[in-house]
């Protein structure tokens, strides 16, 4: 006697991929689009879970890295940053709370008097703070070493593993908060402008895409055959000319920033993007491991999907400093 029962069909890999894409580019957006509350959690538990998942690669690689200490510090580190940036648009909001006002913009529209003095080189006594905080967590790290050390092992290394992760993924993410802020309004004012966020996800999209499609129709040159077999020397410079059309592009969302500025931050993506890329897929490698995670069916983790920011957020963010 045969079965009528036939097996429940499961959703393709391209199809997971193109309904957990839009849900994530939907709930990414959203976030940005809100305000400077919505983009500070979002993407405070995204550079957390980013963090957790290096860890975790690290783990696979032989390494004992204390994940929930560099992960409770990750996020005080993202939101201290994140808060000094957006201090006085919070004030502004909140006082609109207090003053019994019915009719609340949403806060991507309140502006505020942001000096750009957290872009000021760090005073004696900030660099002081940060030295002893940085020096504290040394102190804990290895106390804990002490602590579960049998004779075997690698305790220094894990140690360094913890801080790496923070270097590599943490502090690049927190630098988000400083480049949502907009100082081109007229009265010299900052203020949070989710334009700019959406801006440089687009820059990235276009170098991700342009490289795949120049990559697939014309690649022969192999980038780091040895990395990532598949990209290619012509996929960067479809990449590379999507990236600066997008970025000439920007300027319908962004009139107020100089055409020269909009072309030297997607030159910075266009290079930067497939580099972050590379060293993630250097990273995983060497742990032997195929993604970061499975957070996102047919996507990995997010770190594999968020790789490009942690090579470029710290060269932009230079040049924000540099240019004043």
């Amino acid at each position: 006697m045969t079965s009528n029962l036939t097996p429940k069909k499961t959703p393709s890999n391209l199809r997971l991929r193109v309904i957990y894409g839009v849900l994530g580019a939907a709930l990414l957006l959203g976030c940005v689009w809100y305000g400077p509350l919505s983009f500070g959690l979002f993407f405070g538990l995204v550079q957390a879970i980013m963090l957790w998942e290096f860890y975790r690669m690290m783990r696979a690689g032989g390494y004992a890295p204390a994940t929930w200490i560099g992960v409770a510090v990750s996020l005080m580190v993202f939101f201290i940053i994140h808060i000094t940036s957006s201090s006085q648009v919070y004030q502004n909001y909140f006082g609109l709370l207090e003053n019994g006002t019915t009719e609340l913009p949403p806060l991507s529209a309140v502006g505020g008097s942001i000096s750009q003095g957290h872009w000021v080189l760090l005073t004696g006594s900030e660099l002081h703070i940060w030295a002893v905080a940085g020096s504290v967590l040394v102190v804990v790290l290895l106390l804990k070493e002490i602590k579960s050390w049998h004779g075997t092992g690698q305790p220094f290394l894990n140690v360094a593993t913890v801080l790496t992760g923070l270097i590599y993924v943490s502090f690049p993410m927190s630098l988000l908060s400083s480049i949502s802020i907009n100082y081109y309004d007229k009265f010299g004012a900052g203020y949070y402008d989710y334009r700019r966020i959406f801006a440089l996800l687009f820059l990235i999209w276009a170098s991700d895409i342009g490289a795949y499609a120049a990559g697939k129709t014309f690649g022969k040159h192999k980038m780091a055959p040895s990395i990532s077999p598949g990209k290619t020397w012509e996929g960067w410079a479809g990449g590379f000319l999507l990236t600066l059309a997008v970025g000439w592009a920007v300027g319908f969302m962004l009139p107020e920033l100089p055409l020269a500025h909009r072309l030297v931050a997607a030159a910075v993506v266009a290079v930067f993007a497939p580099l972050g890329d590379l060293a993630e897929s250097m990273l995983k490698r060497s742990v032997g491991v195929k993604d970061s995670g499975s957070i996102l069916p047919g996507h990995g983790g997010l770190l594999d999907r968020f790789d490009a920011f942690l090579l470029v957020l710290p060269v932009l963010a230079l040049l924000q400093l540099l240019a004043g």
